[in-house]
C-alpha cells in the first residue's frame, strides 16, 4: 500500500529538481528550434554537398537512443580532451549540465529539422509564385510568407517535441544532474520506497505536462482561429 504521508512529504523534496528540469528543458529547445531552422532551410535546396550531410546527423540522431547520445558527450569526448583543451572547449564538455544540454539539442534539432521541412513544404505553392510576381525578394518571401506559415503547422508537431523534451530531461540523472528524476533515485536510495517515490516523481511530470499542454493549445488556438472554429 502507498504510504501517502511520506508520498506527501517527498512532494517539496522533488520540487526542487524542477527548476534545473525546466532550465534544461527551454535551453534545449531554444538551441534545437534555431538549429533546426537553420538545417530545415539548408535542405529547401538540391544541393546533395548541403544535403546530405544533414540528412546523415538526422538519421544518426533520431536512429540512437538519447541515453546513447548522452554517454557518448559526457564520456567518449574525454578521449579528445587535448584537442578540446587546444580550441577553448574543454570547459563546457566536461561539466555534465552542458553535456546535457549539448546532447538534448541536438536531438531536438535533428527531430525539429523534419518537423519544420515538412511545415516548410506544406506552404502552397501559389502563395510562393504571387509574392514572387508582386516583386517580393526571396529573403522577404521567406520572412513573411513561408515562415510565418510553416510555423503555425509545425505547431501540433512541436508541441509533441516539447513534451518529449520534458520527459527526456529525465536522461540527465544518469550523468549526475539532479533534476526531478534524479532526486527520485536518490531518495529510492535513502528509503527504498520506489512506489512512492517515482508515483510522485510521475505526478509531477504530469502535471507539467498538462500546464504546457494547456499553453500551447491556447497559443495553437489563438495563431490558427479557423481551425478552432472548424
Amino acid at each position: 500500500m502507498i504510504d501517502f504521508v511520506f508520498f506527501l512529504e517527498i512532494i517539496p523534496v522533488l520540487l526542487a529538481g524542477l527548476p534545473l528540469t525546466l532550465q534544461l528543458t527551454a535551453a534545449s529547445m531554444g538551441i534545437g528550434f534555431l538549429l533546426a531552422l537553420l538545417l530545415a532551410l539548408a535542405q529547401q535546396g538540391n544541393n546533395r554537398i548541403v544535403v546530405w550531410p544533414i540528412r546523415a546527423f538526422v538519421a544518426v540522431f533520431r536512429g540512437t537512443p538519447l541515453l546513447v547520445q548522452i554517454f557518448l558527450i559526457y564520456y567518449g569526448l574525454g578521449q579528445f580532451r587535448p584537442w578540446l583543451q587546444s580550441i577553448g572547449i574543454w570547459s563546457l564538455f566536461r561539466e555534465p549540465y552542458w553535456c546535457a544540454i549539448v546532447a538534448l539539442s541536438l536531438n531536438e534539432a535533428a527531430y525539429g529539422s523534419e518537423i519544420l521541412r515538412g511545415a516548410i513544404k506544406s506552404v502552397p505553392r501559389g502563395l510562393v509564385e504571387a509574392a514572387t510576381a508582386s516583386g517580393m525578394s526571396k529573403l522577404l518571401t521567406l520572412r513573411l510568407i513561408i515562415l510565418p506559415l510553416a510555423l503555425r503547422q509545425a505547431i501540433p508537431n512541436y508541441s509533441n517535441e516539447i513534451i518529449l523534451m520534458v520527459k527526456g530531461t529525465s536522461v540527465a540523472s544518469i550523468i549526475t544532474l539532479m533534476e526531478v528524476t534524479g532526486i527520485a533515485q536518490d531518495l529510492i536510495s535513502q528509503t527504498y520506497r520506489a512506489v512512492e517515490v517515482f508515483v510522485a516523481a510521475g505526478a509531477l511530470y504530469l502535471t507539467l505536462n498538462f500546464a504546457i499542454i494547456s499553453a500551447l493549445n491556447a497559443l495553437e488556438t489563438r495563431l490558427t482561429p479557423y481551425r478552432a472554429r472548424a
